[in-house]
Parts: structure tokens; sequence; C-alpha cells
């Protein structure tokens, strides 16, 4: 059996890819894992070699230093390992097994680490409403995927809704590769942000890059619409239209307020969520995060509380490329120290710190500011497909909640089947978690598999692994 490496990182995201490249420089053997064809993660998502595309960098913030990473991980050292989905880390013999499939035949591999970082990134929060499973009904973040890595639109006429600051970016690349965006649709209302306006003042370039977003929108008539929201798609193979109903402080309908608003798509999303599956999985502690997600616990080292396993990125709460970046990278000098004794650098790790501190502070600002509202589940008729794997609507989910005590979404699974389809519950589990209600409802559970895997890899396991026959 091969000798372990001395760091696996999975996710080669802005956090991953800067880790890994990192901890390469300081003489790490690492191996670097991505369930993706080419690093980047979905912020730098790119277009595929066949696509030509003559100018990549234009869809993307800090090309030029992720150009300079993938560089330096094709020639620094680093096992680059894509296409590979690890699907759980357990301990082996003195060191980390990190079990993946590999590819669209799923092959087994497994990778044997002395330590391991998890850059597992996140997913879009999505809030159902009458008419999202409509055609042309997209994730926020789904629609810029589609144009950074396929080069193509949802529509041509695309209202961009739901809360959080990604919305601005998505429309402003939407509009600026020639869609039309009638209207950008905010739940949350911007007055807030006021509350923690000495926070966003030390974050100068964000506020800039925001005001640009906001100009360029204005000068293509773009309407943006704070405390609204899309209630309902209508339309019959695809959306036609959306009914956007302004809001009140609790992200009520207000009646009388809805208007139609002609579209051929609709590009919603209510922020990210981090992905913590196999973080959970392992043990690390989480904690509940300003927009009421859950995030995982670390130190000061990115380490979290589980010894031999650190993390960076959105899996340790949302904040953006930049905190991604900065995070990889103070975690890759700490591994570094605990593995070989590497030296710290105090001048740089009192700028990355105090550089994480800042950025910290002004993602946990915007998670308060768009944090989703208790009124919004009076967007849905019982009618309402919450499950769409599954086909579970909100009034059978209602039922579990009202009328046999379920108060957590373990509960509401067993009774409903509500996050039992293909996703997992990564689509339904925060709504889901959220009409249930409870103190226990926060749409995080512990699954031994990350993904769906063939049995016959359960089966070749060894005998140490008997957690995952059973």
């Amino acid at each position: 059996m091969t000798p372990p490496v001395d760091l696996a990182v999975v996710g080669a995201g802005p956090a991953g890819l800067a880790a890994a490249v990192r901890a390469a420089g300081l003489g790490l053997s690492v191996a670097l894992l991505d369930a993706g064809e080419r690093p980047g993660g979905q912020f730098h998502r790119h277009p595929a070699p066949g696509l030509r595309a003559a100018r990549p960098q234009a869809l993307h913030h800090g090309w030029r230093h992720f150009a300079r990473r993938l560089r330096q991980l094709e020639t620094g050292g680093v096992t680059y390992l894509p296409r590979h989905h690890v699907w759980t880390v357990a301990r082996g013999d003195g060191c980390w097994l990190l079990h993946a499939v590999v590819g669209p035949d799923e092959t087994p591999a497994t990778v044997r680490a002395r330590a391991v970082l998890l850059a597992t990134g996140a997913y879009e929060r999505q809030l159902p409403f009458p008419g999202w499973t409509l055609p042309g009904v997209v994730g926020a973040g789904g629609a810029q995927a589609m144009l950074k890595s396929g080069l193509v639109l949802p529509g041509r006429r695309v209202v961009v809704a739901g809360s959080g600051p990604l919305l601005l970016a998505v429309a402003a690349s939407l509009a600026a590769a020639g869609a039309r965006v009638p209207a950008v649709v905010e739940a949350a209302d911007y007055r807030v942000y006021g509350r923690s306006l000495p926070v966003l003042l030390r974050t100068p370039a964000k506020l800039a890059e925001g005001a640009r977003y906001g100009g360029g929108l204005l000068r293509r008539s773009t309407r943006l619409l704070t405390r609204h929201a899309v209630t309902a798609a209508h339309g019959t193979a695809r959306v036609e239209a959306v009914t956007v109903t302004r809001l009140d402080d609790h992200w009520r309908p207000v009646p009388g307020t809805g208007r139609r608003v002609p579209c051929d798509a609709l590009a919603v999303g209510h922020g990210l969520v981090p992905q913590l599956d196999l973080a959970v999985g392992l043990g690390c502690a989480t904690r509940r995060t300003a927009d009421d997600t859950h995030a995982l616990v670390v130190d000061a080292d990115q380490a979290t509380t589980v010894p031999g396993i650190w993390a960076a990125g959105e899996s340790c709460g949302i904040g953006g490329a930049d905190l991604a970046l900065t995070e990889g990278e103070i975690a890759a000098d700490a591994v570094a120290r605990t593995l070989h004794d590497v030296p710290a650098d105090p001048r740089r790790h009192a700028a990355l710190t105090r550089r994480r501190t800042r950025l910290r502070a002004f993602a946990d600002a915007m998670a308060a500011a768009h944090r989703p509202g208790p009124g919004w589940a009076d967007w849905l008729d019982d009618a309402t497909e919450v499950c769409r794997c599954e086909e579970v609507t909100a009034g059978r989910v209602r039922e579990a909640v009202a009328g046999y005590g379920a108060h957590d979404t373990r509960t509401v699974k067993l009774l409903t089947r509500a996050g039992m389809g293909w996703c997992q519950g990564r689509m339904c589990g925060q709504a889901v978690a959220r009409l249930a209600g409870g103190a226990g409802a926060t749409g995080v559970e512990s699954r031994p598999l990350s993904c769906p895997v063939p049995l016959r890899h359960l089966a070749q396991l060894p005998p140490e692994a008997e957690e995952f026959r059973a």
C-alpha cells in the first residue's frame, strides 16, 4: 500500500485550491480531490475547451490570481484528482481514508492522508412557491453557472429574485451577456445595512462592487424591488410570467400588492447553504449562522473539533471567494506547522488573520440582513410541491407537523418521504426544516454517505469499515 500523503484536500474551489498550492509550496505532499472535471469550483466555473471561449476571464473576478494558482497546481507537486467524488472519510491505520467514486463509471478509489482539509463549498438555498417546478425556473447560482460554463442564458427575459448579495452579481452577468432583466426582486430591505455600517465601511471594495452592479443594472432599466418576492410562477410548457408581491417585515405577502411580470425565465435563490455532509459524518461540531443555516466550528487555525481535520471556505460559513482564499492559506500554514514543524511567518499570519476577521464580519452582516423571515411559508398553498424528488406537497408536510406532531426534519422525512429522493434533501431540506419549525429543525443531518455509492464498493471495503455495511 502506498504511503499516505501529508494532506488531502477535498474540493478544488477557491479555498481548496489555495490551500493545496500553499501546502505544496511549504513542502507537504498534497492530494487535491474534486468532483468536478476542472479546478475552480462553483466560483471559477470556466467554459469547456471545446467551446473555444475567447475571453473566459470576462465573467469572473480575480481571474489573474486564479490562473496563477492553476499554473502552480500544474507545476507545484500537487496530485490533482478530478472527478473524484468523496463519499466518506474514515479513520484508517494511523491515517485518514478518503473513499471516492470516480467518473461516470463510478470506479472506486481510496486516498490515504495524515491530515484532511474539507473545502466542500456550498449549494443554493431554495424556498418553494407555487410554480417553482416549471421549466425555465432555475437557481440564481445555476443561471450564473450556465453562463460561465456553457456560455448560454436561461432565457432572453429573465427575472432575478430571492435574497442575498449574489442576486446583483447574477443579474449584472446576465444583463452583460445580452439578457433582458426587467427586475431584481429582493425579499430583504437594504436599509437594514445601516445597522452594520461600521463593519461594511471596513470593506470598501465590497461596497464598490455592489455599487457597480447596481449602477450597471439601472443603466439597463432594471427595476430593483426590495421587500418583494416572487410568490408564484405561471405558464404551461415553461414559465411565462411571475407574480411579484410586496412583503411585510416578517416576509409575509401583503394582500392586494401582487403584480404580474412577463418573463421566459426566472433565476431565484435565497443565499447559500454550507455543504457539511462529510464533516457532520465525521462528528465535527457545527454552529448556527446569522442567516439561520449551520456551518462548521473552527479555531484560529481553521481546525475543526475533530483532530486531524481542518476546514476552509463556505463550509465554515458563507463568505465569498476572498474569505475562502484567506482561510485556505491559513489552514495550509497550520497543517504544515502541525505535521512538519514548518515555522510560521508572524507578519504573514497576522495579515491573514486580520483579513479573515474583516471579511468574516462583513459576511456575517450580509447574512443577518438577508436572513429569511418566518412569514415566507405564507407564499405556499397546500398543493405546492416542497420536495420535488418525491413530490411531497406543503400540505403533507403541514399535516405531518399539525396532525402527527413532527417537529424536526427526520420525523417529517419518515412520515412523508420528503428528502428521500435523489438530491437527499439538498433542494428541500431547508424548506422542510422551516415548515417543521421545531428547535431541532436545522436541515443538517448526519449521513454515512455523502453521495450515492454502488453496493459493490461497500462490499469491497476492509473489515474495519463495518459501519458502512449495516
